[in-house]
């Protein structure tokens, strides 16, 4: 569908029913040693993109997306300083048309002055509505922000990466517990991680 962003995992974009529609905020939930940026890499593959750094620096950021296995043309990419809400509230007011925005990691921005945050949110997601843009917050589980049920509740769509070890091997699963366009996708997508993402085929998925 022309109107939507497709995440370049089939199964997923099947699920989603062509993928994201514009406009939409994601909140992509996983554990901090999941190599969970391998799904926001895929995602980069050639559209416009803006990044946003609060923890890696701007070279480490290009470092990675210059080694991941998709063509990305020509990212910003910004370092948000130590207080960075301001300058992330900036950056949503200056974003372009039909651009994603991906936010890595949002745990400090969800660390700031509560109602400061929400307006952050409101703001982002009028800009997406009116850019036909797409925006993903990348969210760290373990000591959670304050304001992480605030993204949560805010997002359009919620992404969950879960990592397990079963049987000698890791897994890596993809569930989609929020998803406010159409059906919800109810069964898990179980991925490989290791050049790009890929679908693990040796399990009966969709």
């Amino acid at each position: 569908m022309a109107d939507r962003l497709r995440t370049g995992i089939d199964a997923l974009d099947r699920k989603l029913e062509g993928g994201l529609p514009r406009g939409t905020l994601v909140a992509y939930t996983a554990e901090p040693a999941s190599q969970s940026e391998r799904l926001l890499y895929e995602l980069t593959a050639a559209r416009d993109v803006h990044y946003l750094s609060t923890e890696r620096s701007v070279r480490a950021v290009r470092s990675a997306l210059e080694a991941a296995p998709v063509t990305v043309d020509e990212p910003r990419v910004e370092a948000l300083p130590t207080d960075g809400l301001e300058e992330a509230t900036r950056t949503v007011a200056d974003l372009r048309e039909e651009t994603l925005l991906i936010v890595d990691t949002a745990d400090r921005l969800e660390r700031s002055d509560p109602d400061d945050y929400v307006a952050f949110l409101n703001d982002l997601k009028e800009t997406l509505l009116e850019t036909d843009s797409v925006a993903v917050l990348h969210c760290l589980r373990g000591a959670e922000p304050r304001n992480r049920t605030r993204t949560l509740h805010a997002a359009d769509a919620v992404f969950e990466l879960h990592t397990d070890r079963v049987g000698g091997r890791l897994e890596t699963v993809l569930t989609v517990p929020t998803f406010r366009y159409g059906g919800q996708p109810t069964e898990a997508i179980t991925l490989e991680l290791s050049d790009g993402v890929a679908i693990d085929t040796s399990r009966d998925i969709a």
